[in-house]
């Protein structure tokens, strides 16, 4: 038997059985039933007795006795199967709400049996749900080991796949643990993290001897699948490193020098000038840079960028900047701009909207290299779009682009140019040490100086009034206001608070001012008109959609009113907020609900209350919605690890993490004798999957 061998010649399983098994579950090989884990362990090291239990008892134990008095009971048109379970110190009351014939029949009736589950008590009375049931005369003697129960399914269980089936078909499989599992750790990396061998971590996982014993081989499994996980994101970037030549950018110059001396705004933070320092440093060498530069909404990532781009000018080479949305790219484009207006360096918008005649001169520009800098959006990638020495390409909110749109660009140069990914959506930290390992992250964690904290409150429908009230005295103060719903029609089946009905109500109430309205279905020259004319003070307010979620920069607009704030995410509720709190003023986030909430729903408003930290509000977002959400759906698939939790195991990911880089560091090649051994296992496991790494 080896980890490829079919399952259908595990001893008590066979071809139709494992037909069955791959079809509902999936497993095919002993490798495969290897990782199918259980869900949880009963633990048969104690035996409860009727008179021992307790009302507030809420946890699985285990009662020895007999079963009669089975009945059918019909309650209206539900039915249900009834049982006594007796032992020597009193009864109590098995129950299934939903079972099926077979049950009713298999059920072993006045013959000695052990059952596991969960007590209900009700009116002092104790009953256990849908036990687990094994025959005394099965249950070994002196068999304390955890029982653990897997997944399984009805149909499985119809065809006699049940528990035990699974049980002892693992047995036999564990039986073989010694030919089947080597080790692919060194002796040093047992002794340091203090490891469970490899073997008896998979047998502890199926069949532990006790809590202690399960819990060493959770940590091994778990400390190996990260550790391999960050060693192939860790040789990725190493392979980038030494194949992916770039262009060296070691001149800073008259056009940064004289822009931070002479133009500069406002003064950096201290987080600007930190990143600004890793991202001059990746640029000085002949080595293209892959960078994420994470930044919550309105902490200066623009200002770093285009510092950036002007390095590539002193070294003599363009810049392009890639935004998802026309809105997005025409910000970034109107800010850049009025930054470099006393300058006289040439920069230009590239859009789908873009005039032809403008188009001409933008190529023509291109190529003869007078434009120094480009932002635009996938209307870059046209293949009509040729750069005379593009050095540099910066991504606005790379996570809205396809790999391939992304290596088009990459492309557009003989030598990659310098890369710069930008993101204000927060990433828990979990998840950038694990899926954006292959890039090197910088932060910008710290606000402008002067920026106000935004000041966010929860109100629901019986405080409207208050909140209209409110929004008036800020407008009399010369500020502007949002209204954000969730849809733009009516609903058909959510009482949602939706556009055209919050329109009518806003421009009843606050008659006496402008109103104007921004939504996803509206055209582009549309929308510019509505942006522009709101951006401009001629309206004092904006009701719009989630439309506004990115690509809206109004300094005066003060307060946001965000209705059905229920039904948004967390990420989406706090890019929304970003929109407000971008001038001198104090700005305020009001976040309307119904009266009724969900748990769920209540920690995100209660989350967004009580902090404005794009990155611990992330962490939350994680642990609600889960990292393939969190990822996007196109990444969602990457998170298929077997036992690690992105959410939960946030230690051993840091600790594998920063082994891995420490390894890499001293040994880039796993040449070293030590390390033979995990190098050998990456080869056989792991190298198909990540072809561009040279360990052969």
């Amino acid at each position: 038997m080896t980890l490829d061998t079919s399952i259908e010649y595990v001893k008590g399983i066979g071809p139709e059985r494992a037909k069955l098994i791959k079809g509902v579950l999936g497993l095919s090989t002993v490798e495969d039933m290897l990782n199918f884990y259980p869900l949880r362990y009963l633990d048969k090291s104690k035996v409860y007795k009727v008179s021992q239990l307790q009302e507030e008892s809420s946890q699985e134990i285990q009662l020895k006795g007999k079963i009669t008095q089975v009945q059918e009971i019909q309650t209206g048109k539900t039915k249900r199967l009834s049982a006594k379970f007796n032992d020597e110190t009193g009864s109590m009351d098995l129950v299934w709400f939903q079972y099926s014939k077979w049950l009713k029949e298999q059920l072993p009736i006045n013959r000695e049996v052990y059952i596991f589950g969960k007590i209900n008590v009700f009116n002092r009375q104790f009953s256990m749900p849908h036990p687990e049931i094994e025959a005394v005369e099965e249950k070994k003697e002196g068999d304390t080991r955890l029982k653990p129960i897997y997944p399984s399914s009805e149909k499985l269980t119809k065809r006699g796949l049940g528990q035990r089936f699974f049980q002892n078909s693992l047995k036999n499989i564990c039986k073989e643990i010694p030919n089947l599992i080597e080790e692919n750790f060194p002796e040093y990396l047992m002794k340091t993290f203090k490891l469970m061998s490899r073997q008896h971590a998979f047998l502890n996982v199926h069949f532990p001897k006790d809590l202690e014993h399960f819990d060493k081989a959770d940590f091994r499994l778990k400390f190996e699948e990260s550790f391999f996980f960050q060693l192939g994101y860790g040789l990725k970037k190493l392979h980038h490193k030494t194949q992916s030549y770039g262009n060296p950018f070691p001149i800073i110059g008259d056009h940064f020098n004289g822009f931070y001396e002479n133009h500069l705004p406002f003064e950096l933070t201290n987080a600007q000038k930190r990143v600004l320092k890793e991202i001059r440093m990746d640029m000085k060498r002949p080595i293209q840079m892959n960078r994420l530069l994470q930044g919550d909404v309105g902490s200066g990532k623009t200002m770093v960028a285009l510092l950036t781009m002007l390095i590539a000018m002193d070294n003599g080479f363009q810049s392009c900047m890639m935004a998802p949305t026309e809105i997005l790219a025409q910000q970034h484009y109107n800010g850049i701009k009025d930054l470099l207006e006393k300058t006289g360096i040439n920069v230009r918008l590239l859009t789908g909207s873009t005039k032809t005649a403008e188009r001409r001169i933008i190529h023509e520009e291109l190529e003869n290299g007078s434009l120094s800098i480009l932002v635009g959006t996938h209307a870059v990638l046209e293949d009509k779009v040729k750069f005379k020495n593009l050095g540099l390409a910066i991504i606005d909110e790379q996570h809205r682009f396809g790999v391939a749109q992304r290596a088009k660009l990459w492309a557009k140069n003989k030598i990659p140019p310098h890369i710069l990914v930008m993101t204000a959506t927060p990433i828990p930290r979990t998840l950038a040490m694990s899926f954006y390992s292959d890039l090197d992250v910088s932060v910008i964690d710290e606000m402008p100086v002067g920026r106000k904290p935004i000041i966010t409150a929860h109100r629901r429908e019986k405080d409207r009034l208050y909140v209209y009230n409110f929004c008036k005295d800020e407008i009399k103060k010369g500020r502007q206001v949002y209204f954000v719903y969730p849809l733009i029609e009516e609903s058909e089946t959510l009482d949602y608070k939706n556009l055209m009905e919050g329109l009518e109500h806003v421009m009843d109430y606050f008659s006496d001012y402008n109103v104007t309205m921004l939504h996803g279905k509206m055209k582009p020259d549309e929308k510019d008109a509505a942006m522009a004319y709101f951006a401009s003070g001629k309206a004092e307010i904006m009701v719009a959609t989630t439309v506004i979620e990115v690509g809206v920069n109004v300094p005066n607009a003060s307060v946001m009113v965000i209705e059905s704030s229920e039904r948004f995410g967390l990420s989406q509720l706090h890019q929304l907020r970003g929109r407000v709190g971008r001038g001198a003023e104090q700005s305020y986030c009001i976040l309307m609900t119904s009266d009724k909430l969900s748990k769920e729903s209540r920690t995100r408003i209660k989350t967004m209350a009580e902090t404005n930290d794009g990155f611990k509000i992330s962490e939350v977002d994680m642990q609600l919605r889960g990292p393939g959400d969190i990822l996007g759906t196109q990444q969602s698939g990457v998170v298929d690890f077997k036992r690690l939790d992105l959410v939960n195991d946030s230690a051993i990911i840091k600790t594998t993490k920063n082994t891995v880089d420490r390894i890499l560091e001293a040994d880039p090649m796993l040449t070293r004798p030590d390390n033979m051994i995990i190098r050998n296992y990456y080869i056989r496991y792991y190298k198909g999957k990540n072809k561009w790494s040279k360990i052969s």
